[in-house]
């Protein structure tokens, strides 16, 4: 039973809390409500305050806005679980905990650090050690470079940076540590960017991400010939990017070789916890410190990571900031004293071995891939699974490549090696679109380039990763596999295609993971450099308009929002049945056609610009006429009213009809004596494409006929075509007992030149009547 009422308070009102802010069923109700009332808008703070309900509903209104449109970050507090209730619960506590009275607050502190300290020590198989709890995960290494310092300098506390200047320290890390770690070591601690020393790794001899031993010896016997101090060495258990671990046992007996403090961080850590620990991995026992992020590889949130050390003075340890006094400091560790003893030693070597099977089980996985290639340090238990897609040559390519290879050799690599890191840059994405709940995500190293990385540990605590999340990576990896093959293979087929079609300019763009990029080349006639420009850009954005209304499974864009080539069309990933040339001639028909619509808009908006002067002009000059033949006295307001009422003048209406075919102005005088609009000139019939391929029913364009249509009869494909041109050329089917004399013929062609005469336009609203309506109406007036 609760005996203090403010803790059961306090537990009641966090799941309260946690409830409001997980329900998501809430934010899709109340998302229409948000696009009208902007309260997550800041605004004068309210004299009379708000009560909870009112502080969590804008909490949550901030947390899911409109435009957070990943569901990442929704689906990582979806699984936040009991366990992390019980870490949140404890910041509340440590808050409620610092307003006790001085020695209850010593006395609990004591036990809460005790506690932590000790069940890590155990559950990692660090002996002896004590515990430091840090936010930030570089923090630890910071204060224990602090605590080193102290420790080899004798006179730092009193002569400060005087001693280092003497002896400077130096202090080695490998190149495959994190980015930025160095230089943040140097910038807290004060010291130059000569006092780090950056490791490489490996090149000749075991793994490409391990620090190369033999190579830190010499740097260290140089330091030392040179007056500088050896002061400490971070080593790698999984390194950030492939997660290989460095060689801990030598390095270790190098760093008691010349008195150097060793560090170890790296998610590999982790695997100190299960029954069965790899040899590489357990050297990091007798390592001097190392670094633990738990709340990764837990699934605890807002909980501290943690660096254990050993060392015997415990002023050193106070002076360089790994303890402290303040009893409030101490309260770090509780989040993670109550999320240690609700998940219990069972539960945690639960979620570390549940993490390891994952990455068994996609190792084992993609071993069976064709094109794929894997970056792990041991085939039997990896935490990290790194992988990328890459396609061997077979015996006769790889003659020919690696001639080619040694002839130009640096252009060749390094365009080969551009365009696989896209296309495993545009994998990583694909499969972390796909499979959100794997965590995969793409990886940079120095000798594979681009990669796709698994790891586990760090992520499917968070995100609640099972085996068929897994399985299901797999699987969408087997679909994207042959897309990535084919558009390989076509890239430079398209290429070429694009080079000697006519119009066509083909743009090399390594970074497009793609068939490939092209422009419509405008042909222009001594325009300037700006106009250009813009007609350039129109017509390349209606081509890009016209491919994506075909009906294909290409996708045509404009490419990156930043850094991509302007005025251009960016085509996608391809299948293996891609009809590159049609493709290619398709995009330059269609381009050409655009050109000349808007060449022949542009002719035609000349044309009527000076036909509409010359007719302002005429019209002018007939109304002079008018008034010649009218008289002056007809143009007297008064006078003019009475004597047409006395004499009416009867003149014709005349008027202009502009025909657009043959461009030139007509009198309309012919039509309101013949009472019908004049015919003109027959405008030439529209050209038909010569692309359109005759197809298999359900076959898209752009598309090549299947390999199982091959297996048909050639002569059942001459009369299928034979009876597709029999239908093209069929008459249209009349009724029965219904013939076609010389007399429907004839009106049949009428019909068709009335119907191509109404594209001339006339100025007069009456010309709109037809020939039949006009009779009518004489003929009513005939008979009134």
């Amino acid at each position: 039973k609760m005996v203090d009422p403010t803790l059961a308070e306090m537990g009641k009102n966090l799941n309260e809390a946690m409830k409001m802010l997980e329900d998501n069923q809430r934010k899709v109700e109340e998302e229409n409500e948000k696009k009208y009332v902007r309260k997550d808008i800041p605004g004068p703070l309210q004299g009379s305050g708000q009560d909870m309900v009112s502080i969590l509903q804008l909490v949550q209104n901030l947390m899911h806005g409109e435009e957070e449109e990943e569901t990442s970050q929704a689906y990582r507090l979806q699984n936040v679980g009991e366990q992390g209730h019980m870490a949140l619960l404890g910041h509340s506590l440590a808050a409620y905990i610092s307003v006790l009275d001085r020695e209850r607050l010593r006395k609990l502190t004591t036990r809460i650090l005790s506690d932590t300290t000790l069940w890590l020590c155990r559950l990692f198989r660090y002996e002896n050690g004590s515990a430091y709890y840090h936010e930030d995960d570089r923090e630890g290494l910071l204060k224990i470079c602090r605590l080193v310092i102290h420790t080899r300098y004798e006179d730092y506390t009193v002569e400060g940076f005087n001693v280092l200047y003497t002896k400077q320290p130096v202090i080695y890390i490998s190149s495959a540590a994190r980015t930025g770690l160095g230089q943040a070591l140097c910038n807290q601690l004060g010291l130059p960017l000569s006092c780090m020393c950056r490791v490489p790794c490996n090149t000749m001899f075991g793994s490409q991400h391990q620090m190369d031993v033999a190579l830190l010896d010499r740097l260290i016997k140089d330091d030392v010939e040179s007056g500088k101090l050896p002061l400490l060495l971070v080593a790698n258990a999984g390194t950030p990017g492939a997660g290989h671990t460095d060689k801990l046992g030598r390095l270790k007996e190098l760093c008691e070789q010349y008195n150097m403090w060793l560090h170890v961080e790296g998610v590999n850590l982790a695997t100190l916890a299960l029954g069965y620990v790899s040899s590489s991995v357990l050297a990091a026992t007798k390592c001097d410190s190392m670094t633990l992020t738990l709340g990764s590889w837990l699934g605890l949130p807002a909980v501290p990571a943690v660096t254990l050390y050993r060392h015997e003075d415990p002023s050193l340890s106070l002076a360089a900031g790994l303890t402290s006094s303040q009893p409030v400091e101490k309260l770090r560790a509780l989040p993670l004293w109550l999320s240690l003893q609700y998940l219990g030693h069972d539960g945690i070597v639960e979620r570390i071995k549940h993490a390891s099977q994952l990455s068994q089980r996609l190792l084992e996985n993609l071993k069976n891939l064709d094109f794929i290639k894997t970056s792990v340090e041991d085939e039997l238990s990896s935490p990290v699974v790194v992988f990328k897609f890459f396609r061997e040559y077979s015996n006769r390519d790889q003659t020919s490549h690696a001639a080619q290879a040694s002839t130009i050799q640096h252009p060749i690599i390094s365009n080969e090696r551009l365009i696989y890191d896209t296309f495993n840059q545009w994998l990583g994405e694909q499969l972390a679109q796909l499979v959100p709940a794997s965590g995969v995500d793409v990886v940079e190293l120095e000798d594979e380039g681009t990669c796709v990385r698994f790891s586990p540990l760090m992520t499917s605590a968070v995100l609640g990763t099972e085996i068929q999340d897994v399985d299901q990576l797999v699987d969408c990896l087997k679909m994207k596999i042959p897309v990535l093959t084919s558009t390989l293979q076509l890239r430079e087929e398209f290429e070429q295609e694009v080079r000697r079609t006519v119009g066509l300019l083909y743009i090399e763009d390594l970074s497009w993971p793609g068939l490939g990029v092209v422009r419509y080349n405008y042909h222009s006639d001594g325009k300037n450099d700006d106009k250009q420009e813009k007609e350039l850009e129109k017509i390349n954005t209606e081509l890009l308009k016209k491919l994506n209304e075909l009906e294909s499974d290409l996708t045509f864009s404009l490419g990156p929002e930043f850094g991509g080539q302007k005025n251009c069309v960016y085509i996608g990933m391809v299948t293996e049945d891609l009809d590159v040339s049609e493709l290619v001639e398709t995009i330059a028909a269609t381009g050409r056609e655009i050109e000349e619509n808007s060449r022949l808009l542009e002719n035609m908006t000349e044309v009527v610009r000076k036909g509409i002067q010359e007719a302002q002009l005429q019209l002018q000059k007939a109304n002079e006429e008018r008034l010649l033949e009218e008289g002056l006295l007809r143009q007297i307001p008064v006078v003019g009213s009475v004597l047409n009422w006395f004499s009416p003048f009867q003149a014709s209406p005349k008027g202009r009809t502009f025909n657009l075919t043959a461009g030139s102005l007509e009198s309309t005088e012919s039509t309101y004596v013949s009472k019908a609009q004049g015919t003109g000139t027959t405008p030439p019939p529209t050209p038909t494409s010569s692309l359109a391929k005759q197809r298999l029913p359900g076959q898209k364009i752009f598309k090549r006929s299947l390999r199982s249509s091959d297996a048909l009869s050639e002569t059942s494909s001459v009369s299928h075509c034979d009876d597709l041109e029999k239908m093209d050329q069929r008459p249209p089917a009349l009724s029965p007992g219904q013939e076609r004399g010389p007399l429907e013929t004839e009106k049949t062609e009428a019909q068709e030149e009335v119907a191509q005469a109404t594209k001339t336009g006339t100025e007069d609203v009456q010309s709109d009547k037809s020939p039949h309506d006009c009779a009518k109406v004489e003929e009513q007036g005939s008979q009134r």
